[in-house]
């Protein structure tokens, strides 16, 4: 039997892949209005398990209080529904 069908198979993980804690705008409602939002507040929320994982906020829902976000990514939807209820978005590199 030649030796590619001998060994075992293995998939292929990028060494500079990055894992996201996904966070929607409609989880955010729970906060007060005008406060600030880092890693640090959503886990003490509830909202994600840790800070090992960086935090990407999507688009999913509604916002109705002006909220000043910081996180590692944004969707541009997420970005614009913040942006309008007259929040913030400060991304973190």
């Amino acid at each position: 039997m030649p030796l590619q069908r001998r060994l075992p198979k293995r998939g292929f993980t990028p060494l500079d892949r990055v894992e996201y804690s996904l966070v929607n705008i409609s989880q955010l409602d729970i906060f007060e209005p005008d406060s600030v939002i880092d890693a640090m507040s959503l886990v003490s929320k509830g909202l994600i398990k840790s800070v090992r994982f960086a935090v990407k906020i999507l688009g999913n829902g509604d916002i109705s209080k002006s909220l000043k976000v910081t996180a590692n990514k944004f969707s541009q939807s997420a970005k614009d529904k913040i942006i309008a209820a007259g929040g913030s978005v400060e991304e973190i590199v």
